[in-house]
């Protein structure tokens, strides 16, 4: 592990600063094992509602296995088991599956659940929610329909223009999890300029997982001449952390699925590379990124550690009692073995 003093430090060498925390959140690492685990227990297929993270490469092991992807709820057969992603839901999607008769595991993850359980709360107190995200994600669809009369979406610093709010002492902001941290409170000092009376949310929106993946950046970022992000494009938090790499002084910056990617141009000139990996990534496509860079010269990996992660999220409620219930543990586990052949996840 090398110090903020030490990546300066003059030299030729080829060399690779390889972030800390990065990878899997307890969220995402919830959300796949839930999958993994119902297709053990259940049997395949098990539907799953939206892709359960946003990473080519899950998606498609899972695939695999015998989990299939729906977009709606209505392409599930009546009575089936579905599972709903880690991006959370709208109540309106629990009553769709509930008139279809669907076994439904909930995998949504507990940092969304309790922004969901925010927006409850002042929608019932009669604010005004300003919902700071991306329009069209699932997890900002899933929130707003909590209380779709109160909330409104505010896109980034340039949308605070087109606010407005039916009582200026009776506002809040909500944020989606997986922001760039930076640009989200310069759209909250825009908010308040126009809403003094502004409300802060009780406790941070943005996942802890998020804000250390991109404090690891901003201390690299400096440093390197090319910072690779592995992360799906749909991947908001991956996507901001190439953003966060280049806001910060990285002089150049790509996200890439997988290793193959990369394209050899980028290297041209390059004598340090970051290297990080979006929430919802498995170790397995930063190691093949690692070989990549090190069949090149860059074998000299340096870590930077920004911060410590020991969270873990218990299985969703309804699958854990389905599994004692079958008589098998209901701990998380990771069941690397029988991924050999469909590619590990863990």
């Amino acid at each position: 592990m090398v110090g903020m003093s030490d990546l300066s430090e003059p030299t030729d060498a080829k060399r690779v600063l390889l972030a800390a925390p990065r990878g899997y959140c307890a969220g995402v690492d919830r959300a796949v094992v839930t999958v993994e685990r119902a297709l053990e227990l259940y049997g395949p297929p098990v539907y799953v509602r939206k892709e359960i993270v946003h990473n080519k490469h899950v998606v498609t092991t899972l695939e695999k296995r015998g989990a299939i992807f729906v977009e709606e709820t209505d392409e599930v057969p009546e009575g089936a088991t579905v599972i709903f992603s880690a991006h959370g839901v709208a109540p309106v999607v629990h009553e769709e599956a509930k008139a279809l008769s669907l076994k439904t595991i909930d995998a949504t993850c507990p940092l969304v659940t309790k922004v969901h359980r925010e927006a409850v709360r002042f929608a019932k107190d009669d604010f005004d929610i300003l919902l700071i995200g991306h329009e069209g994600h699932e997890e900002v669809v899933g929130t707003s329909g909590e209380a779709p009369e109160h909330i409104t979406l505010v896109d980034g610093p340039d949308d605070v223009a087109n606010v407005t709010v039916r009582d200026p002492q009776k506002v809040v902001w909500l944020s989606q999890t997986t922001l760039s941290v930076d640009e989200t409170m310069e759209t909250v000092r825009r908010l308040r300029e126009k809403f003094p009376a502004l409300q802060d949310p009780p406790s941070d929106d943005i996942c802890y997982a998020t804000q250390n993946r991109q404090l690891a950046v901003k201390e690299m970022a400096e440093d390197c001449d090319l910072m690779l992000v592995v992360g799906s494009r749909n991947s908001s938090n991956s996507v901001r952390l190439v953003e966060v790499a280049l806001e910060h002084g990285s002089r150049a910056g790509y996200l890439v699925d997988y290793a193959d990617e990369i394209d050899p141009a980028w290297l041209e000139g390059v004598r340090t590379v970051g290297v990080t990996s979006g929430a919802s990534v498995p170790e397995i496509l930063v190691r093949e990124v690692l070989e990549y860079l090190a069949e090149r010269g860059y074998d000299d990996v340096r870590p930077v550690v920004a911060a410590e992660e020991s969270l873990l999220f218990a299985l969703p409620m309804e699958l854990r009692r389905d599994l004692k219930a079958a008589g098998m543990s209901d701990k998380m586990k990771h069941d690397a073995g029988s991924l050999a052949d469909a590619g590990q996840l863990h």
